[in-house]
């Protein structure tokens, strides 16, 4: 054993010089080509004397970022992450003069703006070689896996045995495209859980052979499994959805399940219900609320907070993570007690109970990690504006603006928000938490501007298959089993926007409905002649000549909002939900106007004499308890869409008007609403049908249900295997639809009103 400890020793101060020569050398390389940074004196040195000033330079700036980093860090806690991000190209540099004074040969010097350059390169670089020496040393990475998780555990109560559950939402990814990248070999982490075989082949139906290696978009498969290049034959997978193990192969180790969303697929709905157990009156991503006079948005912080308070009210459960539980990166806490990166409580004054900025800190406290993600998010931007050029060098279709802004908010999510939430992930596991969930953005957020099948898209699949595989290799160390679930809040359904196709917006198509003015350009469009010439002739007005300036109604602006390919239309100056009667009588043409467009699916609205309806092409007018023996325009959207559409009807806040966008089923197109070629908030498509990947150790989700219906469904699902691993956990209200119940956990506090901290890259953004 002392032999073993002494070669311990000598291995880690070997690496430990290793990487201050390096970082020696690197300093004599800057200080080469950098006129403003010296390392000796106005009169010259011997080389012996400027290579003591670099080692004792490189030496002070080790020693300073490992003792004085941590502690600046902890002080700028409460900067935002994104001006965090830029500081710490700024306090590195700092760092470097510093050490440059205390230097005891009292020669070197920079500039400040050298220093910042100096500083970044150092910390690269001597983070890249501690990296490829820990990486050729497995031991050493085990030993610091260990150092970290005893470390964490000297502070916690003892870590129970049984297994903890690490739930990993991938935003916006599909059941058919989590199943198209397996096959493509994007992601063998996934490929090996779900078939874990030496060859995995495939004969056809697009998928390529070994012996080509592109996915045909020009993506070569990496990762871990040796022969896998693709996928050679459709039976060497487990038996998911045509995907088969051979018989060489050891057994899968998780079962993939697709589940169905509601209406609203989006995470503001999907995640509320996971969590928390209710997606009761979440109508969609963003809608008005007359009661409040208030526009509610998933993504902003108080109408989160609201939301969840919502939820516990209604369940009278605190939330799937009420014990012993970490929320990281989320709209929504799940009752966690440990919360870093939630957005319903950045509403809230911060304080000791308020944490949602710990993980950055967590994650910057290391200012290698910090250059790091500082440079890939620079790298990442112009990844971003590379691809950006070339889709529009080569006139790609269907395509959106991705200038402004974007390439910042695409690097956030991608680059800052993945790391610092895996990160903070692999905290929680080192330190034995029971229940984790996190939400990595980096795919919707791509998907939405690139599609959901782009080859930007695919990219960002591969670099999130990685960090599965990181944290699974983390769970080996970590001071109890876990089982690691991967699981998606909904899909994306791919088209060109409803703009692009027919030259106005869905708010002119309303507005010129309802005989309001609109833009010269929506009036120059068919859609917006046709709108104007029904509404003259419902008002029996002659049709309008050229030239003729339309008149504009005050009576009733109505606000038009998008979440995807759902579209919702409120008239405020009513208080109550109007019905299709009401509607006909005030705008005579609108109702008719929107169900006969071609880019419209369907509309639904409430009726005085059915309850509600659903409008179609043509006439069509199918009262809601009629939708199972004639779903009119809802047949196109598949099985399910008439009891999504009446369940949305029962919620108190539903708009005047919903409007579904067309719907493709030969080519699963939508429109959207929005300026998105990757969509999703109604139904059509896969937007609506996201994957549960979960260890086969646990029970099966659908346990004898046809299928997985609902993300209250899904809620219970998690819950019931949190029971299965710890015991009954806090328990849940089956008071679910029929109103609300006494809470059993308090509520969270009131959101304060201008305390607007951003989520960072949510995939949907406030309009």
């Amino acid at each position: 054993m002392r032999g073993v400890r002494w070669r311990r020793v000598a291995g880690q101060f070997g690496r430990s010089i290793a990487v201050w020569a390096v970082s020696t050398l690197t300093m004599l390389a800057l200080a080469a080509v950098l006129p403003d940074f010296r390392l000796q004196s106005a009169d010259g040195d011997s080389a012996t004397r400027i290579a003591i000033t670099a080692g004792c330079g490189a030496g002070a700036f080790g020693v300073l970022s490992a003792v004085v980093w941590p502690l600046l860090v902890r002080l700028l806690l409460l900067v935002p992450a994104l001006v965090l991000g830029l500081l710490v190209f700024f306090l590195n540099g700092s760092l470097l003069l510093l050490a440059l004074r205390i230097n005891p040969s009292g020669h070197g010097e920079a500039a400040p703006e050298t220093a910042v350059i100096v500083a970044a390169v150092m910390s690269a670089v001597a983070s890249a070689t501690g990296a490829a020496l820990a990486v050729r040393d497995d031991e050493a990475y085990r030993r610091r896996l260990h150092r970290l998780a005893a470390r964490r555990r000297r502070s916690d109560p003892p870590c129970p045995s049984t297994p903890g559950l690490v739930f990993v939402q991938l935003d916006g990814v599909g059941h058919d495209v989590l199943l198209d990248a397996v096959r493509k070999g994007l992601m063998p982490t996934v490929a090996r859980w779900l078939s874990t075989g030496d060859g995995v082949r495939s004969t056809g139906d697009g998928i390529r052979p070994t012996g080509d290696r592109s996915n045909g978009d020009g993506i070569r498969p990496t990762g871990e499994l040796r022969t896998v290049d693709g996928i050679q034959s459709a039976d060497d997978l487990p038996n998911v959805d045509g995907i088969r193990s051979t018989g060489d192969s050891p057994p899968p180790t998780h079962r993939l399940t697709p589940w169905r969303t509601d209406w609203s697929s989006q995470t503001g709905a999907s995640q509320l219900g996971i969590l928390h157990g209710s997606t009761f009156d979440v109508p969609a991503f963003r809608w008005y609320e007359k009661d409040r006079g208030e526009v509610m948005v998933c993504n902003r912080p108080t109408s989160a907070a609201e939301l969840q308070r919502r939820a516990i009210l209604r369940t009278g459960s605190g939330g799937l993570l009420t014990v012993d539980g970490a929320s990281r990166g989320n709209l929504f806490s799940g009752g966690a007690g440990e919360q870093a990166l939630v957005l319903s409580i950045a509403a809230r004054r911060r304080g000791r109970e308020n944490r949602s900025r710990a993980g950055y800190f967590a994650y910057f406290s290391d200012p290698a990690n910090a250059v790091r993600t500082a440079l890939s998010f620079v790298a990442e931007v112009a990844r971003e504006i590379g691809q950006s050029v070339r889709a529009r060098i080569r006139g790609q279709r269907p395509r959106v603006s991705r200038g402004g802004l974007y390439p910042l908010v695409r690097a956030f999510a991608t680059v800052v928000e993945r790391d610092v939430v895996v990160a903070a992930v692999m905290g929680d596991m080192l330190a034995g938490r029971t229940a984790v969930y996190a939400d990595l953005v980096a795919y919707d957020e791509v998907a939405h501007h690139s599609g959901p099948c782009s080859r930007d898209a695919g990219k960002v699949l591969q670099r999130l298959d990685r960090c599965l595989a990181l944290l699974e290799r983390v769970a080996e160390h970590a001071p109890r089993p876990y089982r690691v679930v991967v699981l998606s809040d909904h899909g994306q359904s791919p088209g060109e926007t409803f703009r692009s196709r027919y030259g106005l917006t869905l708010a002119d198509l309303v507005r010129a409905g309802c005989g309001l003015h609109v833009p010269r350009r929506a009036e120059r469009t068919r859609s917006g002649a046709e709108a104007r010439a029904a509404v003259r002739a419902a008002l029996r007005r002659p049709v309008e000549e050229k030239g003729e300036q339309q008149r504009p109604a005050r009576r009733s602006e109505p606000i038009v909002l998008a979440s995807g390919n759902l579209g919702l239309v409120s008239f405020p100056d009513v208080p109550h939900r109007m019905t299709k009667e009401e509607i006909d009588a005030r705008h005579p043409a609108l109702l008719t106007t929107l169900a006969n467009h071609p880019g419209v699916g369907f509309v639904l609205v409430a009726s005085e004499e059915h309850d509600g309806v659903v409008l179609g092409p043509h006439g069509a007018e199918i009262p809601l308890a009629k939708l199972d023996d004639q779903p009119g325009p809802l047949a196109r959207f598949g099985p399910g869409a008439a009891d999504a559409v009446c369940r949305t009807h029962s919620f108190p806040h539903t708009a005047d008007i919903m409007v579904n966008s067309a719907f493709d089923p030969a080519d699963g197109e939508v429109l959207a609403f929005e300026e998105q070629i990757g969509s999703h908030g109604g139904l059509g498509g896969a937007q609506s049908q996201p994957f549960l990947l979960s260890p086969l150790e646990l029970s099966a989700p659908a346990a004898g249900e046809a299928e997985l219906t609902g993300a209250e469904r899904v809620h219970r699902v998690l819950r019931r295997w949190l029971d299965e691993l710890n015991g009954p956990q806090v328990p849940l209200t089956d008071d679910t639809e029929d109103g609300d119940t006494e809470a059993g956990d308090p509520a969270p506090a009131a959101p304060e009103p201008g305390d607007t901290e951003p989520r960072g890259t949510e995939d949907e953004r406030a309009a």
